[in-house]
């Protein structure tokens, strides 16, 4: 008798199956190494901005960013996605740093953190299917426009040079890779333009203009604050407000990266990930945060980057970078940083979306709902709202479409006793409110069918509806017979009728 057996592995074997992708290839250890420090050098002004939006000091926004990008590239869902201290964050939090003070702040991240953990695991991501393709268009096209607008300050009243050096950053980026990807292109634009300024004692704006570096690693601790029901109370709100907003974002970028690698990620873990990655910022003392997406561009567009290690080394070196080379890193004019982002937000922007062949082929309600999205992000510089509001936008266009599809044809029998009212479409608050101005109770015939064989039944609505026909008819001394329910219409129908106002 013989059996089949499975070749055994040899432990170097079976040890180099374990390996992650960035272990095993060199190439991919090159890419995920290059593209983190990239990403790194982008994160240095911009959480410093965003410490300057939230009132605090620059180093709580840098510490930020490192604990963040760490803490996640451990725990969180989706792998090479980038998290560090963001703008709206910053937001929300601003008012309650400015009213109560720093150590209400750091309180309310952490439990932000808690909330988005609890949010996480109650499935709070499986919201994200509900969120339709031309509210996740508006949102990449409004995210571009936000990050180019971003660079405008940084445009304007500065020396000439800077333009020459923006341009000059741009021309390296579209042409280098042309000779190699190896290296990412806005690598060797920052430093081909930092050496050109410090070399030639070229006066420009640099890092180091926004704020002062931190010159050494964050410490944990406890927030300085009363451990009281009071304290409970005021950072209560703003925490909530930070956790909603910071999963919004985190999610929507998450999916926006699905798009781009093709590879699926784990939402639920990404928002529980997002909640320990607050609550740990939050005992360093940093200001909180959430993905940041124009750095993930940068990370996964750009530079290529697909694995964790990425997002983890853009969280060192970001410190290596700001505590041992900080006089290296102030240097690094900001035309080389602005030229990255603006070449990340051209990259970003979904150009086909607005082509004029799609514009002509797509329905003007889904065109809207873009318009709606990028409008409401670009005016309110907050992308959770422009979602929700584009997405209840949305929802009401497909209402409305919807319910144009309800119809009512309606058959005499031979004998002039009996008509049929065949009822097609989907019957649900926006279609069936209609319904009951479709039948002529006067003149009908004694006897009324409504034939539903073709028609669903979705809501309280649509069977107040038919309540309401069947007492009309009811009242002329008219009998209704309601034919061709399907099963799930029937349920629904059984469990509701006669128990809602039926009066109209």
């Amino acid at each position: 008798m013989s059996s089949l057996t499975t070749p055994s592995l040899s432990p170097a074997a079976r040890l180099r199956g374990l390996k992650p992708d960035w272990l095993a290839d060199p190439k991919v250890w090159r890419t995920e190494v290059l593209a983190g420090l990239v990403v790194a050098l982008a994160l240095i002004p911009e959480a410093i901005s965003f410490s300057v939006i939230a009132g605090v000091d620059p180093a709580l926004g840098l510490f930020a960013s490192f604990t963040m990008a760490v803490t996640i590239a451990v725990v969180g869902g989706r792998r090479a996605m980038i998290s560090a201290a963001t703008g709206a964050v910053a937001l929300v939090i601003a008012p309650l740093n400015r009213e109560h003070g720093l150590g209400h702040l750091v309180a309310a991240v952490i439990l932000a953190g808690l909330f988005q953990v609890v949010l996480g695991a109650l499935g709070v991501a499986k919201l994200m299917r509900f969120i339709p393709r031309s509210v996740m268009v508006g949102f990449v096209n409004s995210l571009a426009v936000l990050i180019f607008m971003a660079q405008v300050p940084e445009m304007r009243d500065v020396p000439w040079a800077v333009y020459p050096l923006i341009a000059g950053g741009l021309a390296l980026m579209v042409l280098f890779p042309r000779i190699t990807t190896a290296v990412p292109a806005p690598l060797v634009s920052i430093v081909i333009l930092t050496a050109i300024t410090v070399g030639a004692a070229i006066a420009v704006p640099t890092v180091g203009d926004k704020g002062t570096l931190p010159s050494s690693l964050p410490a944990p601790g406890l927030p300085d604050v009363p451990f009281t029901l009071d304290t409970l109370t005021t950072i209560a709100p703003y925490a909530f407000a930070m956790a909603l907003v910071g999963l919004m974002e985190s999610l929507m970028t998450a999916k926006l990266v699905d798009d781009i690698t093709d590879t699926p990620s784990n939402k639920t873990r990404e928002s529980v990930g997002q909640g320990i990655a607050n609550i740990v910022t939050g005992f360093f003392g940093g200001m909180g945060g959430c993905a940041m997406i124009g750095q993930t561009m940068i990370n996964v567009k750009v530079s290529g980057a697909r694995t964790r290690l990425s997002t983890f080394l853009a969280g060192v070196f970001l410190m290596v970078l700001c505590v041992a080379f900080g006089p290296i890193v102030s240097d690094i004019p900001m035309a080389a940083l602005v030229a990255v982002m603006v070449m990340v937000s051209f990259a970003t922007f979904d150009w086909h979306s607005v082509a004029p062949g799609t514009l002509r082929r797509m329905p003007a309600g889904e065109i809207a709902v873009m318009v709606i999205t990028v409008v409401c992000v670009v005016a309110t510089h907050n992308l959770a709202i422009g979602v929700v509001v584009g997405s209840v936008t949305a929802m009401v266009v497909f209402a409305r479409r919807v319910a144009r599809f309800a119809d009512v044809t309606s058959v005499t029998g031979p004998d002039g006793a009996t008509v049929v009212h065949r009822v097609t479409g989907e019957l649900f608050f926006a279609s069936s409110n209609d319904l009951v101005g479709r039948f002529d109770y006067a003149n009908d015939p004694d006897h009324v069918v409504i034939d539903l064989s073709a028609a669903h039944i979705w809501d309280a609505s649509s069977v107040a509806a038919l309540d309401a026909i069947g007492a009309k008819y009811a009242r002329r001394g008219k009998t209704v017979e309601i034919t061709g329910l399907n099963y799930p219409s029937a349920r629904l129908h059984g469990r509701l009728s006669g128990e809602l106002a039926a009066e109209h």
